[in-house]
């Protein structure tokens, strides 16, 4: 998702701390930048293509301004489309995140009324609807509601005006944050952004504006009235966002696992039983997701399954309303995301208030606006992710799915003891000696343009994630197929020297996963196995830990993360920021 940074001050420059707002911001993923400022009535724009970090730009004067992180959706990656984009007049500039579905609509209406469009986006029509409705008489707020009013589908926006000095931001579906220090005013759609600064924040929700111009203003969308808002202090360390002695944060994050897991398995026992019981009087469950985040939601099929005897049904959150038909006010919802921000998960769950059902969030954000519309959310306690490609706050969602299993049995405290087991052996796995025998794979590997990932069972769910992993970070083409499907159409991609991952676990689907591999070793394949023994159909032999089988998911799937960031480090790619990739993905 693209990047919005705000900051107004009585006696401070505002450029540096925009700069270092969107730096901060890079985690999640852009492909060109921009900032403006008011000075001495003058509107100031600066845009680049390229990183923030890696670009050098003027410093614009001003104590006033915004800047913006762009991940291209409509148009092309050009400095033309690159925000802030301002009005005809060029009294105005604009940011925005998300997308304005009925942006075609509106052009051509304003285009009619002689407004005048440089670039692509669907951004632009914000600026010059907001100078349209000062035209004809509204003041500036005004104009910015009536403007909200008009756009559909989930977005945010911040309007710079050089002729009142004012600042305006409006939010219905993409999130957005203010920070608060003595005489300055931050303004972001991340915490990160500003937390070094100031961890006194006050929350804007949906269809609300905020009027920044030396003081801070809530007004409703919907009848333009004013609203009250607290000041909340988070208890939140800036420096749980740094590196620290890593070079990436994906590293980071993957070798934080030791700690994570164990987090996410320490929850309240209440809650866990709230939420067991719950599950157990639902008519139906549906587990939804995007992505990674999907990946989760399949695995819980396998999981209830397996611990709890329960049939749940997993849905691609983006797929969920095709199946409203089935919701009823006695079906639970249970939707996984790491952001909490993800646009199609809303939307699905949208269609699950609309069908009066029940909704449970697992997120890793508490203020996320999937926490905020369940009826019960569910926090993985995994701490700050910022390496686009998931992989602390997956096993902890995974984790957290076995529990919440294990609890539906009346058995939370042997749920309790196989995860236990898991955390302290993945503490022994993550060593150094490890990491080296995965990079030494990786490098044997990185020059293949394909690899196939098989597994069975609960492992099925894993070879499509670990195929995630592989092409979000190194772009080589990966897949995931259950191994009983290999001869059903895969098998004939195999060549000499494939790369062929078995995922194994000491269960019932051993042998037959070590059959597979067999297959596809007689076709030339280069087999390489994550499993507790080796095996001499193996060219290749990753040592997994051996674990009860529902939690051979979790072992299974972290080697894989650790393939995925040397291949991409191998193959010189940014690994914490893949191409074309956001970290929240807050657009359908």
């Amino acid at each position: 998702m693209c990047g919005i940074i705000g900051y107004q001050s009585q006696n401070k420059e505002a450029f540096d701390k925009l700069d270092e707002g969107l730096k901060r911001l890079e985690y999640r993923g852009y492909d060109s930048f921009g900032f403006a400022t008011i000075s001495e009535g003058n509107l100031l724009v600066e845009k680049k293509i390229g990183k923030v970090s890696t670009s050098s730009i003027k410093p614009l004067p001003g104590k006033i301004g915004i800047g913006h992180t762009r991940w291209a959706t409509h148009g092309k990656v050009t400095e033309k489309n690159t925000h802030p984009h301002k009005d005809c007049a060029g009294r105005l500039a604009v940011v925005h995140n998300g997308i304005i579905e009925n942006f075609q609509e509106l052009k051509k209406d304003l285009i009619l009324k002689e407004h005048i469009f440089l670039g692509e986006t669907d951004t632009e029509i914000i600026a010059h609807s907001i100078e349209e409705f000062l035209k004809i008489g509204y003041n500036l707020k005004q104009a910015v509601i009536g403007t909200g009013n008009l756009l559909k589908g989930r977005n945010a926006f911040v309007v710079l005006d050089s002729t009142t000095n004012k600042m305006i931001a409006f939010r219905n579906g993409s999130p957005l944050i203010i920070g608060i220090k003595e005489s300055e005013i931050f303004l972001a759609s991340d915490i990160q952004a500003f937390l070094h600064e100031t961890n006194e924040v006050m929350y804007i929700d949906d269809n609300e504006i905020v009027v920044i111009n030396g003081g801070i203003e809530f007004f409703n969308l919907k009848n333009g009235e004013k609203i009250e808002k607290r000041r909340i202090k988070i208890d939140l360390d800036s420096n749980v966002f740094e590196k620290g002695d890593y070079k990436d944060y994906m590293l980071k994050e993957i070798m934080e696992q030791k700690e994570t897991l164990a987090k996410a398995i320490n929850q309240d026992a209440q809650k866990i039983l709230h939420v067991a019981q719950e599950i157990n009087n639902a008519k139906n469950v549906f587990f939804i997701g995007c992505g990674t985040a999907a990946r989760v939601a399949h695995t819980a099929e396998y999981v209830f399954s397996m611990v709890a005897d329960r049939q749940v049904n997993f849905i691609p959150a983006s797929e969920f309303e095709n199946y409203k038909h089935f919701l009823l006010p006695e079906t639970l919802v249970i939707a996984i995301s790491q952001s909490g921000e993800t646009a199609d998960v809303l939307e699905a769950l949208n269609v699950a208030k609309e069908k009066k059902s029940r909704i449970i969030s697992i997120t890793n954000s508490p203020e996320s606006t999937i926490a905020k519309m369940a009826d019960f959310p569910f926090l993985i306690n995994a701490g700050p992710e910022r390496a686009v490609a998931s992989t602390k706050a997956t096993t902890a969602q995974i984790a957290l799915v076995i529990l919440l299993a294990y609890a539906c049995t009346g058995e939370l405290i042997e749920g309790d003891k196989v995860l236990l087991d898991v955390a302290g052996k993945v503490n022994d796995m993550l060593n150094p000696r490890y990491k080296e025998h995965i990079k030494a794979l990786a490098e044997k590997i990185f020059k293949k343009e394909n690899a196939f990932i098989i597994g069975r069972g609960i492992n099925y769910p894993m070879a499509l994630e670990s195929a995630i992993k592989i092409m979000e970070v190194s772009y080589i083409n990966s897949q995931g197929f259950a191994g009983g499907e290999l001869k059903h159409g895969p098998i004939a991609l195999i060549e000499e020297n494939t790369p062929v991952i078995a995922l194994v676990s000491e269960g019932k689907t051993k042998e037959e996963i070590i059959s597979n591999a067999i297959e596809v070793k007689s076709r030339g394949a280069y087999i390489v196995g994550v499993s507790p023994e080796n095996n001499e159909v193996f060219d290749y032999w990753i040592k997994v830990p051996e674990v009860d089988e529902v939690a051979s998911s979790l072992v299974n799937l972290i080697p894989m993360q650790l393939l995925s960031y040397y291949l991409g480090k191998f193959r010189g790619h940014d690994v914490d920021c893949p191409r074309s990739l956001a970290k929240s993905v807050t657009v359908k």
